[in-house]
């Protein structure tokens, strides 16, 4: 009986381990340099702004991972002559990574969901409340627990109605996984 309870306790124990290496959570923020492009895109220019969020990230071999997110973004382009267009988006991308370099360097791709929440762009088009991105990395792990991001985000799907305008992005991160 004995034995039959520390094999389970040793069990559990050895899976509970097992699991935290396979699964992490984290948090980050950081820079958004962001635009709007496309056919009838003119005057727009790059809008410095920000992005913060949670992340989990699933190991499944040794050098791939599957990594969610979900982000508040804050996108947009400046435009000549008139207010700054803004759109705030909660983002979720969904990232492959590719590790280049065991736990250390990551190329990370994947495509990126994202849901408008607050925009200024009321008398001048409507906006749509939903935008579909590629994006493409890469991830440094400085410690187990620091890590640093850069990805370009490319809108596949036009902001407005009336116009074929689309986000691009460069996000620069730092986070810390738990």
């Amino acid at each position: 009986m004995k034995k039959s309870i520390l094999f389970t306790l040793l069990t559990i124990l050895g899976t509970s381990v097992a699991s935290a290496q396979l699964l992490k959570f984290g948090v980050k923020a950081g820079a958004n340099f962001s635009t709007l492009s496309g056919a009838d895109a003119d005057g727009f220019d790059g809008l410095t702004s920000f992005h913060a969020g949670a992340l989990a990230e699933i190991k499944i071999f040794e050098n791939f991972a599957v990594q969610p997110e979900l982000l508040y973004s804050s996108q947009g382009a400046k435009v000549e002559g008139f207010e700054d267009t803004k759109l705030d988006y909660v983002t979720v991308p969904v990232l492959a990574k590719f590790y280049l370099i065991t736990d250390k360097l990551s190329l990370e791709a994947g495509p990126q969901f994202a849901f408008l929440v607050n925009d200024n762009v009321e008398a001048l088009a409507e906006t749509k409340s939903f935008d579909f991105a590629a994006i493409g990395g890469l991830g440094f792990q400085f410690t187990d627990n620091v890590f640093a991001q850069a990805r370009y985000v490319v809108g596949l799907t036009d902001t407005t109605e009336d116009a074929e305008i689309k986000n691009t992005t460069i996000q620069l991160s730092l986070g810390y996984r738990f």
